[in-house]
């Protein structure tokens, strides 16, 4: 929809109360402290609307309360509008801007796209591991070098660059990971939280992978080394077409991702990529 149709569809705050309960609480409002399914809404001048309390432990809660949103004094419907434009932008939000669209300040938008994008985390929806075809591939994410006369920079492996750990289901979702570097016990633990025992490997033939993929079903590589990049149906190509949305990214909107925050960064690239319509084509 268009940002005339979503004022449309959400007039009001109650309206945009309304559909963030039914996205947080689908089976039934919850107590977000105990689980208690049980609670009564609080009708009284001394809270604000939409406060709840929890018929077992006594305590008030909102749609927002223990999410990244908790204690918002900003209105739902700016909320609302901050991930309309962020799902909806092809790279990204930079936060000027974003703070200009919805009437806030730069760093309160700063704030507001993090938290939007702590929000789009797999871990935090309770996805399934990666399962089928997987392909994994690892990534050196940062800027190039000042240049000096007569000195050649090494390029991604053996440099500072912080080392990403990616993971894609073919026709499926990805999950990507930051990584101390590409040890073998790093990549390992990375590995195991996202990708299924039964799931079929595929990676170049980094030493890494060659013992992740031990305790895998199946193991199949590509030699880059001999510019071997596809074998029959055996490739690393759409990892590589996942990380390469990382850069433009970077390139196109932020300029600068800091460790700190990378991992959110990743967040909205992941949750862009997953909810992407893939091309099917059949080979001739």
């Amino acid at each position: 929809m268009n940002i005339d149709q979503l004022r449309d569809g959400f007039p009001d705050e109650n309206a945009c109360r309304d559909f963030f309960e039914s996205v947080t609480w689908p089976d039934g409002r919850q107590c977000p402290h105990c689980g208690n399914l049980k609670s009564y809404d609080l009708r009284s001048t001394c809270v604000g609307p939409g406060t709840y309390e929890c018929g077992q432990c006594k305590r008030q809660f909102r749609v927002t309360t223990k999410t990244p949103m908790d204690s918002t004094k900003l209105p739902l419907w700016k909320w609302l509008q901050a991930m309309y434009y962020i799902v909806n932008s092809s790279k990204g939000v930079f936060s000027v801007f974003l703070a200009k669209w919805i009437g806030v300040s730069q760093p309160t938008a700063w704030k507001m796209g993090h938290a939007i994008r702590e929000m789009m985390s797999p871990v935090s929806k309770g996805r399934p591991p990666l399962d089928g075809i997987v392909e994994i591939d690892e990534k050196y994410f940062g800027g190039k070098p000042r240049y000096k006369p007569g000195v050649i920079h090494k390029g991604g492996r053996g440099t500072s660059k912080q080392c990403i750990l990616i993971g894609v289901e073919r026709q499926g979702s990805v999950r990507t990971q930051p990584a101390q570097n590409d040890s073998i016990a790093n990549l390992s633990l990375v590995a195991k939280r996202y990708i299924n025992k039964d799931a079929q490997l595929m990676s170049d033939q980094h030493h890494s992978y060659r013992h992740i993929a031990k305790d895998y079903a199946v193991h199949s590589t590509v030699n880059h080394l001999r510019k071997e990049y596809v074998r029959g149906d055996v490739h690393t190509n759409t990892a590589e077409s996942s990380g390469s949305l990382l850069e433009r990214a970077k390139l196109g909107v932020f300029h600068y991702m800091s460790r700190n925050h990378l991992s959110r960064y990743l967040n909205q690239i992941g949750f862009r990529w997953d909810h992407r319509i893939p091309e099917h084509r059949i080979a001739k």
